[in-house]
């Protein structure tokens, strides 16, 4: 059996999406996503933890995440945990975690959506899966 790896996080995002294209020509856009977590100490204080991540979404659901949501406003991203490593120039290890978006909920309209055309942009709120092979399926 297969492990599973699946996250689903809902935050805001910390800037515009960022929209590019591979060389082969999928559209790829990045999310940049903080999620806050509140809780007590065990002293009484009042705590609030922050955690930022990015997410990675491909094909058309990049081109409408691009298109329609702003930075501040506040999404679901469902998804799988991928690592990255890499090597500076100056030779130092890097890594980094990322979610790989399968999908994408507008979890509200853009804060400064005012005319009835944003508003019926951003009504559907779900975005479509990108296809799988049938390979990766675990069952």
């Amino acid at each position: 059996m297969s492990d599973y790896n699946r996250v689903i996080m809902m935050g805001r995002l910390t800037a515009k999406p960022e929209l590019r294209y591979t060389p082969s020509g999928d559209a790829v856009t990045t999310l940049r996503l903080a999620t806050s977590r509140r809780y007590k100490t065990k002293s009484g204080e009042d705590r609030e933890d922050t955690c930022f991540i990015d997410a990675s979404v491909w094909r058309k659901q990049a081109e409408t995440c691009s298109e329609y949501l702003v930075k501040g406003q506040k999404v679901l991203v469902e998804g799988s945990l991928v690592m990255r490593q890499w090597e500076t120039s100056s030779k130092e290890k890097r890594t980094n975690y990322e979610i790989q978006a399968l999908r994408v909920l507008f979890m509200e309209k853009p804060r400064n959506a005012s005319s009835a055309s944003s508003d019926e942009k951003v009504s559907g709120g779900e975005l479509p899966p990108p296809s799988e092979d049938e390979e990766e399926i675990p069952f």
